[in-house]
């Protein structure tokens, strides 16, 4: 055995150490570590055989130990809110970022927090406490104090969304005005003039982008706009519901209705059932949905799909990307609404 090579397995309940990998090939413990780290001067035979028994015994590198040698955690933190639960959109994200880090170095942490709470607390903590090497949040605002706080600290990060701040940062975000101004006109197609919108709320950034592309709409396509704003995307679905049958139930009903969400939507569709009207006969519904789930329940309500695990997967590429010094610039992307009918 080669000099620092272990002579013995630990016990069983102890986690799998270089030490473990190095007893199980019969190689020194500094050529498993430079072969783990794809080191040039290491075979590729070597290289695999160690990585084969990494994989086997379960082996993860200890991250006090990397962060002490490099100054590095290895981790990205994702800085979500709850509400993005309640609407569905933090398991396929979480999905695309992983799928994206698999084959990297890097493992994701999930931070959540609400809304109505302080959302620059969790960027906070982890730039001072060092404890990831970049962050992705969402639910950006125009003007965003978390984005100027991580700007000032030049510290990586990915936001899904856009702002409005003049600063130049990476981005992923899904062209809402787009999805709203073909809301418009596929209702418009069907016979509807008198419409309105279930939409973000109002301090949000994608609120100005989904109000743009519905009023451009309303315009170009010769329709009405009728008011909806006592509730939004964030209001509770029973309070959606509410909203929506007084409205259905006053003078100045609407025949086609565009939803910010597919969550929002099914308070909609019971909302219409209740006031007695049928869908896609007395009133049409157009909604985004992150999900096939509404298409296939309530094939009546016309959808258009948002990609959230592309969403991850170029928000884990970007925040990676910026970790090793790529522009920020080249680093910003968008999706387009995907027809379901």
């Amino acid at each position: 055995m080669s000099e620092g090579q272990a002579t013995a397995l630990p016990p069983p309940n102890e986690r799998p150490t270089l030490k473990t990998i190095a007893f199980m090939t019969g190689l020194g413990i500094t050529t498993v570590s430079r072969a783990l780290k794809d080191a040039p001067d290491i075979s590729a035979e070597t290289k695999e055989r160690v990585r084969l028994v990494a994989r086997q015994i379960g082996y993860q590198p200890n991250r006090a130990g990397v962060r002490l040698r490099t100054g590095k955690t290895n981790v990205i933190s994702l800085i979500l809110s709850l509400e993005e639960e309640i609407m569905g959109l933090s398991s396929p994200m979480v999905i695309g970022i992983s799928e994206i880090l698999a084959t990297t170095q890097y493992h994701l942490v999930v931070t959540p927090y609400r809304a109505q709470g302080n959302a620059l607390d969790p960027v906070r903590y982890v730039l001072e406490t060092g404890a990831a090497d970049g962050v992705i949040i969402s639910r950006t605002e125009p003007k965003d104090p978390r984005v100027a706080l991580m700007m000032e600290r030049n510290f990586p990060f990915a936001t899904h969304g856009r702002t409005e701040m003049g600063l130049t940062h990476p981005y992923h975000d899904f062209d809402n005005e787009r999805f709203a101004y073909e809301a418009v006109r596929k209702l418009v197609e069907r016979g509807r003039k008198r419409l309105v919108l279930l939409q973000p709320p109002p301090y949000l950034t994608f609120y100005l982008h989904m109000r743009a592309g519905f009023e451009k709409g309303i315009r170009d396509f010769g329709a009405t706009a009728l008011p909806f704003s006592q509730v939004n995307l964030d209001t509770s679905l029973v309070d959606i519901r509410k909203a929506a049958e007084t409205m259905l139930d006053g003078p100045d009903a609407p025949d086609g209705i565009v939803s910010g969400s597919g969550s929002g939507a099914v308070a909609l569709v019971a909302a219409l059932e209740a006031s007695g009207r049928k869908l896609g006969h007395d009133v049409d519904l157009v909604s985004k949905e992150s999900h096939m789930l509404l298409q296939w329940l309530r094939p009546e309500v016309v959808t258009m799909r948002e990609d959230i695990r592309l969403a991850g997967r170029e928000l884990a590429k970007a925040v990676i990307a910026r970790i090793e010094g790529k522009p920020p610039a080249e680093l910003q992307t968008l999706s387009y609404p995907i027809p379901t009918e």
